[in-house]
């Protein structure tokens, strides 16, 4: 059962991953990957506030906690994709849009992820 709602969970958040990016690249164009740093950020905010809430919080299955943070969240971050658009900035030389990017995705992450948590507490 865990494996089904795993992919379940993964397959709506690959969708909304690839609705997110494109919405962005449509808002703010492709010049820069504002849709992947978007959907990480984003992604953090949500995994730090369901990892407290389902976690700590909320009396659910742990085959919901499994759907929403291992499949939904798990699709739909992409760290590699971070990691490959980070790559092709520095290999075009654009050294300050790819540093930028880098110390960007990390620090505003690592802020979503306490922010979520602290909002899930206010709960």
């Amino acid at each position: 059962m865990d494996m089904i709602a795993i992919a379940l969970g993964g397959a709506l958040g690959a969708i909304a991953r690839y609705w997110l990016t494109e919405l962005s690249s449509t808002m703010f164009g492709a010049e820069f990957p504002y849709g992947t740093l978007i959907v990480n950020v984003l992604g953090s905010l949500c995994l730090g506030f369901a990892f407290v809430l389902l976690s700590e919080r909320a009396l659910v299955s742990p085959l919901w906690r499994s759907a929403v943070i291992v499949g939904f969240l798990g699709a739909f971050t992409t760290f590699s994709t971070f990691s490959l658009q980070a790559f092709d900035l520095i290999q075009q030389e654009r050294f300050l849009a790819g540093g930028g990017y880098i110390v960007g995705s990390v620090v505003a992450s690592l802020v979503a992820v306490g922010a979520g948590m602290i909002l899930a507490k206010q709960i």
